[in-house]
């Protein structure tokens, strides 16, 4: 048998995507209606360009959170339906998280109708509606955080930050610029005082805390069992069932004299199990990389124990593996891994599902 190299999955990559590209084009958006609002032009610049790229970014992010919307219905990892995209709160997925997505999602579609009909409906009434708009870009950003599957990651972090001061700098900009009374001004200045320290204490206490996943709503067969009686299991999230992502790296070695190569990964989990996966594959080496298995092991724990379970491969057809492991008190564990492997990069991704009871 071989592991063969195979693409990425797609709807989970598009979904990510989509929903990193939508929170940037919201930040955007948000940034040039302030400026929009403010009436600031140039004479190389007139206001009428801010107002048709608001326009037009506002449109294009729109766009984006609908390909979002699509992709992760269609991913099927989670139990989210397109009624979880319009509907708030009644998802079984992580309830409050979806449902500010959905609430973000309502408004920006109630924005988008009630300005293709502006001239309809009168200023004053799309102008009211209009405001609402500016609501969109806190609930996306909570959303994200909140049930993103790359919210804890350093680049997305850094994302975050960039969007975050973004639009802080925007609103300090019309703060600044405006006159010295009013309710709008006073609450803007709220806004850019309470906001920032809001998001950043959430995101400690939140996607960068302990055991955020069972904390943020994700339904119990997405969770380890908390039944499980190998307590060093329990304490580490790592108790079966469970199903987790992975990404990782892959290297091929040869082995000296022998004739033998071996295929390793080595894989991170997240998004349902927290640890570590490593997967090692020895046989003849194959024309075109990959190897035909002799013999085969993981192993798999949390980071601070990656031997919690050590096992071997039982079966192996193209990238799915099945493999049987063991804790060291006698808790058998049954392994079903399905990788992606891009061969140019060498990095892996996938999914590992784990039930009770060995597959030997």
């Amino acid at each position: 048998m071989s592991i063969i190299a195979a693409g990425p999955t797609p709807f989970w990559y598009l979904t990510r995507s989509a929903g990193v590209v939508a929170t940037l084009l919201l930040t955007a958006s948000v940034v040039l209606g302030i400026v929009d609002f403010s009436r600031w032009r140039t004479a190389g610049w007139p206001r009428f360009l801010t107002d048709m790229l608001h326009r037009n970014v506002s449109m294009l992010a729109l766009v984006m959170v609908v390909v979002h919307v699509i992709t992760t219905v269609a991913d099927g990892f989670a139990p989210i339906g397109f009624q979880d995209a319009v509907v708030p709160f009644l998802s079984p997925y992580r309830p409050l998280w979806l449902g500010l997505g959905a609430l973000a999602f309502d408004l920006l579609v109630a924005v988008t109708v009630t300005s293709l009909l502006r001239k309809r409906l009168g200023y004053r009434t799309w102008r009211a509606v209009h405001w609402a708009a500016y609501g969109c870009w806190p609930l996306a950003m909570f959303h994200g955080l909140g049930t993103g599957t790359d919210a804890s990651s350093t680049w997305m972090l850094a994302l975050s930050a960039l969007c975050l001061a973004s639009v802080v700098a925007a609103i300090g900009w019309r703060v600044a610029a405006a006159t010295p009374r009013g309710l709008g001004r006073g609450l803007a200045a709220s806004a850019l005082g309470l906001g920032p320290v809001a998001l950043i204490a959430f995101s400690a206490v939140g996607p960068l805390g302990s055991n955020w996943a069972a904390r943020a709503g994700t339904p119990a067969k997405l969770l380890p069992s908390a039944g499980s009686t190998t307590a060093a299991a329990q304490g580490s999230g790592l108790a079966a069932p469970f199903t987790a992502r992975l990404s990782g790296s892959l290297r091929q070695r040869a082995s000296t004299g022998s004739g033998l190569a071996s295929v390793e990964m080595r894989m991170d989990m997240s998004h349902g199990a927290s640890g570590t996966l490593d997967v090692t594959i020895a046989g003849q080496p194959l024309e075109g990389g990959g190897v035909a298995m002799t013999q085969g092991s993981v192993a798999l724990g949390p980071r601070g124990e990656p031997n919690l379970y050590t096992g071997r491969i039982v079966g192996l057809q193209g990238s799915r593996i099945v493999a049987a492991a063991q804790s060291s008190d006698g808790q058998a564990v049954r392994l079903d891994i399905d990788v992606s492997i891009d061969q140019a990069s060498g990095s892996v991704s996938g999914t590992v599902q784990a039930r009770r009871g060995s597959s030997a």
